[in-house]
């Protein structure tokens, strides 16, 4: 066929993973120290324990070189490095370097636990902070001040930010082909383009999404050939919900109609069939631009139900009539497509919410006190960050995490609870035991 062609087809393999789930943590701080200056003559040196380093952070960059996710589905855990840990004479440990993780153009992740947004990474190079390295803890000669004058107390490292993150891919395409099983759909995308996908006569032939670049004398698109479509598919029945996701990113939709009547139903019931499915599970994406591919017309029965087709649909659908077995009438369909992708825009990529990481909670979050039957456990974001940065191996380190708590009205609140004197405090993996 001249006119158009495959030219760099992409396509994928048996072994499609478009869905995965990691564990990530950013690295954490580098502990401060406590040290003091120590050279002859200088009896009264003074404080110079350094800061710790920042840990790392994890970064997601987008790489087009990349077509799934199976990487993540044999490692399942990253953990950036910590920062180094401060030294004496004021030497400051160093900053950890930032893991970088890989992702397919067209990944979207997202917080396992919450739902928020983390990253929609539809470019390539685009890169999204998704885990937070933390802070690198002060030194005791942070500490001095006008009544201390040789404090012998630090902070640890602040710990990483960590989380769940769901990752899942959605195949950047220009042109969607949704349709019944058996319509024809993989036939069409092989048709007009160099992607190969498995073809036969039996339902779900097709249980991975292939993409296909076709290429006319004046430009090209991307056309995705998207299976798994049934009634029921926006409740999940035959994979809908594995694969209705990739087409929320395409431009414009291609029905690809059966128009012999083998399954026993007239093609426009087959169209309203899916419609409703697509509307169900996104309207948007049932607003999107339709043309109608009539496949199959090559068999002597289909001159029947295209006419019927013409008069259920009317004006509401531009129908091509073709047969992507033999090649007959695609040419027309695959122009069409082409001059109507010049003037649709690009589908918006989500946009992530503003990233709050350990930023400081209202005053009632500060803390929550819940009591089991063997201690009282504090939790909240803050008295737990505190509590991992404590330093309690010198007197000054207990006493600057008593002044914490004190200032932050844990004391108070503990004693309104009915603390007494030998209960446990648990905050975090930090055990205390309240005294009067």
């Amino acid at each position: 066929m001249t006119g158009f062609y495959g030219c760099g087809s992409r396509y994928f393999e048996i072994m499609f993973y478009d869905q995965a789930k990691i564990y990530i943590r950013g690295g954490d701080g580098g502990s401060g120290v406590v040290s003091f200056r120590r050279e002859k003559y200088v009896p009264l040196g003074g404080p110079n324990g350094g800061d710790g380093g920042n840990g790392g952070d994890i970064l997601l960059t987008a790489d087009e070189g990349l077509r799934t996710l199976a990487d993540f589905r044999y490692r399942r855990h990253y953990r950036a490095d910590r920062g180094e840990h401060g030294q004496g004479k004021d030497r400051r440990g160093k900053n950890a370097l930032p893991l970088t993780l890989r992702l397919p153009v067209g990944t979207v992740a997202r917080d396992e636990e919450t739902g928020e947004l983390i990253a929609d990474l539809t470019g390539h190079g685009q890169t999204a902070l998704a885990a937070r390295g933390g802070r690198g803890g002060r030194g005791n000669a942070r500490f001095i001040s006008n009544k201390n004058k040789a404090p012998t107390t630090a902070e640890r490292g602040e710990p990483g930010q960590e989380r769940w993150l769901r990752l899942e891919l959605k195949l950047l395409a220009d042109v969607g082909l949704v349709g019944l099983p058996n319509a024809g759909k993989s036939t069409l995308i092989a048709r007009v383009s160099g992607a190969r996908p498995k073809i036969a006569d039996y339902p779900f032939t097709t249980l991975t999404p292939h993409l296909g670049v076709v290429q006319t004398e004046e430009d090209s698109f991307v056309m995705a050939d998207i299976p798994g479509l049934i009634e029921g598919a926006h409740k999940g029945a035959g994979l809908g919900h594995e694969f209705l996701r990739h087409i929320e990113r395409t431009r414009l939709l291609v029905h690809v109609l059966d128009m012999t009547g083998a399954d026993g139903r007239e093609p426009a019931d087959n169209l309203r069939v899916i419609n409703e499915e697509l509307r169900l599970y996104s309207p948007a994406l049932a607003a999107r631009p339709m043309l109608i591919a009539a496949n199959k017309t090559d068999v002597s029965e289909a001159a029947e139900h295209l006419g019927r087709l013409r008069r259920e649909v009317g004006g509401a659908y531009e129908i091509f009539p073709l047969s992507a077995a033999t090649g007959e009438g695609v040419r027309p369909l695959i122009y069409r497509l082409s001059a109507l992708l010049a003037s649709l825009t690009a589908a918006e990529p989500e946009a992530a919410a503003t990233e709050h990481y350990f930023s400081p909670a209202a005053p009632e979050d500060r803390f929550v006190i819940t009591r089991t039957e063997e201690a009282f456990v504090l939790s909240g974001a803050e008295i737990e960050r505190h509590a991992a940065m404590a330093w309690l191996e010198t007197d000054g380190g207990v006493q600057r995490f008593q002044n914490i708590m004190k200032m932050m009205g844990v004391d108070e609140a503990l004693i309104a609870a009915g603390i007494a004197a030998g209960d446990q405090v648990l905050i975090g993996k930090l055990r205390l035991e309240w005294a009067d």
